[in-house]
């Protein structure tokens, strides 16, 4: 398993244990209730999800720029969609 994909999978297991649906675990995550999640808010979900301290900001950004599709430097409901439908397919 990748790195990444070890990463996504960390991410689905936190999702499926902890909320009832992913819109659930975005609108948990989207502390401002911005529509959006920034890089802070990222962050804390890779801690939640029990990635390594070292590498969360780097993987914070490193999602923000594999998944934010409108260049906005944070992830809207359909960015984190497609993240989670990858996950599903992985």
């Amino acid at each position: 398993m990748t790195t990444e994909e070890s990463i996504l999978n960390k991410i689905q297991i936190l999702i499926t244990n902890h909320f009832e649906t992913p819109e659930e675990a975005f609108s948990f995550f989207d502390a401002d209730s911005s529509g959006k999640l920034k890089k802070s808010e990222i962050v804390k979900l890779l801690k939640q999800a029990e990635i390594n301290g070292f590498i969360r900001g780097l993987v914070g950004s490193k999602l923000i720029e594999g998944y934010d599709k409108s260049d906005d430097e944070e992830i809207d409901w359909q960015e984190f969609k497609a993240a989670v439908d990858k996950i599903k397919t992985a």
